[in-house]
């Protein structure tokens, strides 16, 4: 099965200053981590805090996700981070 992200669910981690979302391939959940600087990268406004970074995660949520389609090398256990360099 493909990856996909039925669940809209987003979080921000404030010990990390990150972003966490979470994708499925079939029935194994895939937890994405987004780092702080991504956001700096792909917006042109300060993302600032919790709820600045939440809404740059929204607006740009599909290119985001199609970054996590790329990285995502299927069923491996652990986590993924995106970083400004994936986009």
């Amino acid at each position: 099965m493909a990856l996909n992200f039925p669940n809209p669910t987003r979080s921000y981690d404030t010990k990390h200053h990150c972003v966490r979302f979470w994708g499925y391939d079939g029935a194994f959940e895939v937890s994405f981590t987004v780092e702080q600087g991504v956001f700096d990268r792909i917006s042109s406004s300060p993302t600032g805090d919790e709820s600045g970074t939440l809404k740059v995660f929204d607006k740009y949520r599909d290119k985001i996700l199609t970054a996590a389609r790329r990285v995502y090398r299927g069923r491996q256990v652990g986590a993924y981070t995106l970083i400004s360099a994936d986009f």
